[in-house]
């Protein structure tokens, strides 16, 4: 079975030396960003459909 587990410790050792250490914090930076703009965008949509639903008396509440 290590002829299987050793390429690919190996491999997974050799992607974070090489890709996650040197970008440092900024993946982090990348994903509160994210985030943040998914709940921005989530209040708008909310927001417009809270008025449309204000609007409909036909709407079980």
């Amino acid at each position: 079975m290590n002829w299987l587990l050793h390429p690919i410790r190996d491999f997974l050792i050799w992607m974070f030396e090489n890709t996650l250490e040197p970008l440092g914090n900024a993946p982090n930076t990348v994903f509160i960003c994210l985030i943040f703009g998914g709940l921005v965008y989530w209040m708008f949509v909310q927001n417009k459909l809270n008025k449309k639903a204000e609007q409909d008396p036909n709407q079980i509440k």
